[in-house]
């Protein structure tokens, strides 16, 4: 049996007479229902735009994490552009859609990890290598996991005296090019951090050095009325939690979860359990959503879980607890690829992101139905 629809009735003070107003109450569906992917080339822009419009909005998403990096034509610093870039026109018609469809746009570059990957230095300290927190790790011609130097992505000093000049540039451009009031600053897998070597970081607490960055970068967006989001993982106990190095930190980063503002969106991903540690981000006072990658059973039971979250939580804990986001781990048009069979993996079976994506949503759905019977 369907319950009865409840009016709140609006009124207006400011003039008399005013009619009074009646208005169902919105659902207690997600506050955030959103969608992470690596953004389109120049060449594929028409074709993602055609796929926000036509997968994305009906979904009811609302809000898309674009992975910017390089990929823009910068123009206060056109050194750290990559060599086929966005153009403002093609921002533009990503920024049409998404305000066509009510879905906010928060664009991310990745800043202090993730500066390289395998055997490559990404533009930032290829450009300015003097900000490099481990100089002294060269690039191997071949790169293997595990190897003598610990090196999985390198790091930006946080410490050094120029670098937040050009990081602060980056954000405020791409904030400014995709009209948005949020930027992501990844933060994900940070491994290298307060180096022995380091000049500025050695001896330097590692908690200190991360909540540092991140407040850092959250102060600088607040002066614009702007809101930072990161990944959650350096501020998870990878040992108490036996979560280990990757989805959480075995470098002491993890007490930095108390240091940091407390208005920092924490984007809490866990791809192989669904593990529950949003509940911990919640209690710690910071608002928090879900991530799943290509385990649709994983991410089925992510969902179920956000929804008993709020609906069991206490009025003070409800809020922080702001939903899902589906992420990609490729590009554009090899996520379309895959989401519209034009490329298949046998081996993948199920556990795909395509169709991760298509049952996190359908779950939403479902929840969402359910909430109103």
């Amino acid at each position: 049996m369907k319950r009865p629809i409840i009016f709140l009735l609006v009124c207006s003070t400011i003039l008399l007479g005013k009619t009074l107003i009646a208005q169902p109450v919105t659902d207690n569906s997600l506050p955030i229902r959103g969608f992470c992917i690596a953004a389109p080339q120049s060449r594929e822009v028409d074709a993602f735009v055609k796929f926000i419009a036509e997968e994305l909005a009906p979904r009811k998403v609302n809000t898309l994490i674009l992975r910017i990096d390089f990929n823009y034509r910068f123009e206060i610093h056109p050194e750290l552009r990559d060599s086929s870039a966005l153009t403002k026109s093609d921002v533009g018609k990503l920024v049409e859609v998404c305000k066509k469809n009510k879905i906010r746009i928060v664009p991310q570059i990745n800043l202090l990890g993730h500066q390289s990957w395998a055997g490559k230095i990404y533009n930032l300290l290829r450009v300015y290598p003097e900000f490099d927190e481990t100089p002294s790790v060269k690039m191997p011609e071949k790169y293997k996991w595990p190897n003598a130097d610990g090196l999985y992505c390198k790091s930006y000093c946080p410490l050094h005296p120029k670098v937040h000049k050009i990081v602060f540039d980056l954000i405020d451009e791409i904030c400014d090019a995709f009209e948005t009031d949020a930027f992501h600053a990844g933060m994900d897998e940070v491994f290298y951090i307060g180096d022995d070597k380091c000049p500025r970081c050695s001896g330097r607490d590692k908690a200190e050095l991360f909540a540092g960055e991140v407040n850092t970068i959250s102060n600088h967006l607040a002066l614009k009325n702007r809101k930072l989001w990161i990944w959650g993982d350096r501020l998870i106990d990878g040992k108490t939690t036996g979560m280990g190095m990757w989805e959480a930190s075995m470098n002491n980063t993890y007490r930095a979860i108390d240091l940091i503002n407390k208005d920092v969106m924490i984007c809490d991903w866990h791809y192989e359990r669904p593990d529950q540690s949003a509940v911990y981000f919640a209690t710690k006072g910071l608002s928090v959503v879900t991530c799943p990658w290509r385990n649709p059973k994983n991410a089925v039971k992510q969902v179920q879980d956000m929804y008993r979250f709020r609906a069991s939580a206490t009025p003070e804990m409800k809020p922080r607890f702001q939903g899902m986001v589906q992420t990609i781990w490729a590009g554009a048009g090899s996520f379309m690829d895959e989401f519209y069979g034009r490329k298949t993996d046998s081996k993948a079976g199920q556990n795909t992101t395509a169709q991760c994506f298509r049952e996190m949503f359908g779950e939403i759905e479902k929840q969402g139905q359910a909430m109103k019977e």
